[in-house]
């Protein structure tokens, strides 16, 4: 095991929502954190390798249970903005993640130090997801429900793919970390860093130069790309539930990616091979990265980390 130093590579590692909670499961914590010690296996692998680590997670259900929590309680308590949700979910989330982490450090012989910190994520007030929610976000109702709940909360609503109406949120793209300074130290220091859990709490710089908070999240890949730029990370790994990127995906010409480059994927995600609702962020994430000074990004499932830093699976993106 490698002592870790300040010459030592970073890594970003970016948990998929189903990191904590799977389709499959109702969610409850004990799940959550049976999940969570699944997920950090690999993690684990790398810490051991000597390399430093700075962990993000979606929370996409949680935030989903956590809305459906207000509106079940909304006449007894003043509801929540969704800004503080997220604030809410990254630390709820964060001390799983890292008692968890720390538990599986300690078992292994490799006590270290893990801190979850709030990270502000500064966005453009004028974004356009900004004038134009477009984030579908919360649970389902039926077209009548959907309408009513617009006008007396003053939402906006729009039909899922025909699963039904879903109330739309912005979801502003990331521009920078705030808290990037403490995190970079820290990481240098030795310290195993979970940041941006759920994309980052949204803010923007008002003309005085204060922050102001923004009622919509930010999508978890692409915040973790310019947090892993911010603190000069060599490494974005993206875990998410399948083990390759695909083309065609779930076609019976499914084409399995081992190998891309910044130009090819540009040209997929101008194709439509990889959908906005899915792949398409995690590969924008990777073009962001690679083009701002990143050496790679691999994408592959959670429990393949270690397999696929060994070239065994997974989808290896470089500049060329």
């Amino acid at each position: 095991m490698s002592s870790p130093n300040s010459k030592a590579p970073t890594a970003v590692v970016a948990l998929g929502g189903n990191a904590i909670t799977r389709e499959s499961e109702d969610g409850n914590i004990t799940q959550q954190f049976a999940n969570t010690r699944r997920s950090l296996v690999g993690v684990v692998d790398l810490i051991r390798d000597g390399v430093h680590v700075v962990l993000t997670h979606g929370n996409g259900p949680q935030i989903g249970n956590y809305l459906i929590r207000v509106e079940a309680a909304r006449d007894q308590v003043p509801p929540i903005p969704l800004g503080v949700a997220v604030a809410d979910t990254e630390g709820g989330m964060g001390y799983m993640i890292e008692q968890s982490l720390q538990n599986m450090l300690h078992r292994s012989g490799m006590p270290r130090k893990v801190a979850t910190l709030l990270t502000q994520v500064i966005v453009d007030r004028n974004d356009p997801s900004i004038l134009k929610p477009d984030k579908f976000i919360g649970p389902f109702y039926s077209a009548s429900q959907a309408k009513r709940l617009a006008k007396e909360r003053g939402w906006q609503v729009q039909e899922d793919a025909g699963r039904g109406w879903r109330r739309v949120v912005p979801s502003p793209k990331p521009i920078e970390i705030i808290e990037k300074e403490f995190i970079r130290k820290l990481t240098l220091d030795g310290v195993i860093m979970i940041a941006c859990g759920g994309g980052g709490i949204p803010v923007y710089i008002e003309d005085d130069g204060t922050y102001e908070g923004v009622d919509g999240v930010i999508d978890k890949d692409l915040a973790s790309a310019v947090l892993a730029r911010d603190v000069a990370a060599e490494d974005l790994y993206i875990l998410t539930s399948v083990e390759k990127v695909a083309l065609r995906y779930k076609q019976p010409d499914q084409l399995d990616l081992d190998h891309l480059t910044v130009r090819e994927a540009k040209t997929y995600l101008e194709q439509g091979e990889f959908p906005a609702g899915s792949m398409g962020p995690k590969i924008q994430a990777a073009v962001n990265f690679l083009e701002w000074g990143g050496q790679q990004v691999i994408i592959t499932s959670i429990e393949k980390l270690t397999d696929a830093r060994q070239g065994q699976t997974g989808t290896r993106i470089v500049i060329e």
